[in-house]
């Protein structure tokens, strides 16, 4: 049984095969482990799939569909929906302060771990991340992280 936090970047691979999605798949499929994501996830995963359909990748359809698929997910209980909090925002700002001078830490990023970091699970098992340099700021932070893209 695990307890991870999922950044888009690697929840989003349940929805379209690519590099990672099957050590994605393997961990949703983990019995008895719990999987957490932010609402901004939520609203992250309807911009790529949105962005995939303007770029012709996926249809208009396509996009319905895996939108609905992921809606379905969190109704069922496959993903854990944490309420973002003022005490999160505050946090997102001390790390940008921290990490965003010398690296690249954007404000959506600084949020999602802000919302890892916070968490009523302590501890979790790791933060489940593919964005390379997102990974690297939460070890930083002392989260154990797994990018599923890496071998």
């Amino acid at each position: 049984m695990a307890d991870r936090f999922f950044d888009t970047s690697a929840f989003a691979k349940h929805y379209r095969t690519e590099l990672g999605t099957a050590r994605v798949d393997g961990f949703l499929a983990e019995p008895g482990s719990r999987h957490f994501i932010s609402p901004i996830g939520a609203v992250e995963l309807h911009s790529v799939l949105a962005r995939l359909a303007r770029a012709g990748q996926i249809t208009a359809a396509d996009f319905h569909l895996v939108r609905g698929r992921f809606l379905a997910d969190i109704a069922a209980g496959l993903w854990r929906v944490v309420p973002v909090t003022a005490s999160h925002f505050h946090r997102a700002q001390r790390l940008l302060v921290r990490h965003g001078l010398g690296r690249s830490l954007r404000t959506l990023d600084a949020l999602q771990l802000a919302m890892s970091l916070l968490n009523t699970i302590r501890p979790l098992d790791a933060f489940v991340c593919a964005d390379v340099n997102l990974c690297l700021v939460a070890a930083a932070e002392g989260l154990t992280v797994i990018n599923p893209e890496a071998p």
